[in-house]
């Protein structure tokens, strides 16, 4: 596993065994993540969301405390995986990184409590999976708009995007910070050590 260029957030690399039969890999271990990442991820749910080229989803997160870690990997298709430091007074406030996920390469996305995840499908098709660290909670879900400009992510869509009602009508950042919406940084890394610490959870 490799940190990216945003506290909080890694990028693993699989080696990949092929053989006459097909192939095969080790997408996720905790004894990586320990490694890595000084966290053990606790899986409390486990979904899959398949999405058509053009579509986005996000910008998703938690309510911290108690957040929700994911642990994201494309199966089919190709996607671009954006996190985002939603954390309010975070170094990096505001910023994002992207990495690409496909069944080519089978890269993999680690994210803490407290940042923002969005991405966009790039083929006619695509299935992401992503290991949760907390059940899914609607009354502590929140979002931002993926199309803020003051964001500014680089969609690498050709037409409009595809968005659900929840996520196009998504507040700019500007307007969650404002309306208390987002989370507290000292919080979401003291959160962080503590599950480090104790090795019982992870959550985003």
């Amino acid at each position: 596993m490799e940190p990216l260029d945003l506290e909080g957030a890694w990028v693993f690399t699989p080696r990949i065994h092929t053989d006459r039969r097909g192939n095969f890999h080790e997408w996720f271990s905790n004894a990586g993540l320990e490694m890595h990442a000084s966290r053990r991820l606790e899986v409390a749910q486990a979904n899959c969301s398949t999405s058509r080229r053009g579509v986005i989803r996000g910008i998703h997160f938690s309510d911290v405390p108690p957040g929700q870690a994911k642990y994201i990997t494309c199966t089919n298709g190709a996607v671009l995986d954006v996190i985002v430091d939603i954390r309010v007074s975070s170094p990096g406030f505001g910023r994002w990184a992207a990495v690409p996920l496909s069944a080519e390469n089978r890269n993999a996305v680690f994210i803490e409590e407290g940042l923002g995840h969005a991405f966009a499908a790039l083929t006619d098709e695509a299935t992401v999976f992503y290991l949760c660290s907390a059940p899914y909670d609607p009354g502590r879900e929140r979002g931002v708009d993926p199309l803020d400009p003051e964001i500014g992510i680089d969609w690498p869509l050709t037409g409009a995007p595809v968005l659900s009602d929840k996520d196009a009508a998504a507040p700019s950042l500007a307007a969650a910070r404002s309306g208390g919406l987002l989370p507290d940084y000292a919080q979401c890394r003291a959160l962080v050590r503590e599950l480090g610490a104790s090795g019982d959870r992870c959550g985003q």
